[in-house]
């Protein structure tokens, strides 16, 4: 997992005037590019510091913590401006938690996570989840049915795999093993050899479409230019299931489908059979409650699922998403309003867009 903190612009708040302004407002954005003393107290703080504001006459500026204390001021024990900012000490504890997580044979709990971060459990809890988009144990069950997937292929047995992946009895596993494989896990570990899965083409205003489901629902709406490479897109995804030519009733359920690009306000009223890892979903589900004609941006939708900081997870999870516009990632713009990419080409997207806005 990468964080990353935002780097400061060069050139911002040189003057007084802006770097007084930058004070009142308690710009965190501004913090590292200067730094202020409070002559009555000799204390010096970063312009975010929630500390009382000092009297214009008590004021002075530094450009450096260095600066400040060479003229005699000591740090604030509240913002600590000589260690690193509050963000990037937020970042790398959760990163640390990450790390624990994935090295643990057991799931830690969310005090022992939270001891380890040096802040309560309730701001641990709320950062790790800003920061990741998941929480601690949304990221460790994630992390543990990966790892279920990685023991199924290498392992001797089904049991031995349960076990090496950190679950403690055969039924708890069986009983999550549905939503964590998909299937079960003799036959995940065959790679999902004999699940069947029934496709058929059919054709919209956008040109060309596969539609694809299983037995709980569809599975994969793919845009393309020829049936060969969709084809091909389809067994990629699916590399050991039973991939049939659906037959003749299957052509309703395309239908229904191009009815729904053709007319996306009448909405899709087919089951999904919706693959993912939990923050995934959460997406998704998110992405379903845009209505026609509207968008939002990645940061919008990071703010609905509650992780304000996850945009750009909030972007690969768009681009992981397998059934066009049932889960419509097209409404997705970049916050400056551009139209960005869209796995099935930026014109199509634009088209779609232009569609749901006719009504």
């Amino acid at each position: 997992m990468l964080l990353r903190d935002a780097k400061p612009q060069p050139s911002a708040f040189e003057s007084r005037e802006e770097r007084s302004q930058a004070l009142l407002r308690r710009d965190k954005s501004a913090d590292g590019h200067f730094f202020y003393g409070v002559l009555s107290t000799g204390v010096y703080c970063r312009p975010s510091c929630a500390a009382r504001l000092p009297r214009p006459a008590n004021l002075r500026f530094f450009s450096s913590a260095a600066q400040a204390e060479k003229a005699g001021f000591r740090p604030c024990k509240r913002c600590r401006p000589n260690g690193p900012p509050a963000e990037k000490e937020q970042a790398l504890a959760v990163e640390r938690a990450c790390r624990l997580i994935k090295e643990s044979d057991e799931i830690p709990d969310l005090k022992s996570l939270a001891k380890i971060a040096g802040i309560s459990r309730f701001h641990f809890h709320r950062i790790f989840k800003s920061l990741t988009g998941v929480t601690p144990r949304g990221f460790a069950e994630a992390e543990r049915a990966r790892r279920v997937r990685e023991e199924l292929g290498r392992s001797g047995s089904v049991t031995e795999a349960i076990y090496n992946a950190g679950f403690n009895s055969n039924g708890r596993f069986y009983a999550a093993s549905s939503a964590i494989l998909g299937m079960t896990p003799s036959r995940f570990r065959k790679g999902g050899e004999g699940v069947a899965i029934r496709f058929a083409f059919g054709t919209c205003f956008l040109g060309l479409l596969l539609v694809a489901a299983t037995e709980k629902g569809v599975c994969a709406i793919f845009f393309g230019e020829d049936r060969e490479s969709l084809r091909r897109e389809l067994e990629k995804r699916f590399p050991k299931s039973d991939l049939r030519a659906g037959e003749r009733d299957f052509e309703r359920l395309v239908a229904k489908v191009v009815a729904l690009v053709e007319a996306p306000a009448q909405g899709l009223d087919l089951p999904l059979d919706v693959q993912g890892t939990a923050f995934e979903r959460r997406v998704w589900a998110a992405l379903r409650e845009i209505p026609p004609g509207s968008t939002a941006s990645y940061g919008a939708v990071a703010q609905r699922i509650g992780a304000p900081k996850a945009a750009r997870a909030v972007a690969r999870a768009c681009a992981a998403n397998r059934l066009a516009v049932a889960v419509p990632c097209h409404r997705v713009r970049r916050s400056d309003g551009s139209l960005a990419g869209y796995r099935w080409g930026k014109e199509r997207k634009r088209l779609l867009l232009a569609r749901e806005k006719e009504g």
